[in-house]
């Protein structure tokens, strides 16, 4: 089974790919290896604009969703 999800929200529509990647990349953007990355959470408030995360159980964050 191929399963896909996407937010609609104020006109806009994500897609959970791109918002896992746009985490992904945070990650290795802040010194990390992208293989010491074991978990990741995300939280996604429409209402704010924002996607929020938790790596590895320990590091937290967010950025927007545009």
């Amino acid at each position: 089974m191929k399963a896909s999800m996407y937010m609609e929200f104020q006109g806009k529509q994500l897609d959970e790919k791109e918002i896992i990647a746009k985490a992904k990349h945070i990650w290795v953007e802040n010194g990390n290896k992208a293989t010491e990355l074991k978990s990741l959470k995300l939280y996604i408030k429409p209402e704010e604009n924002m996607a929020y995360y938790v790596f590895n159980d320990e590091v937290t964050g967010g950025f927007p969703l545009d």
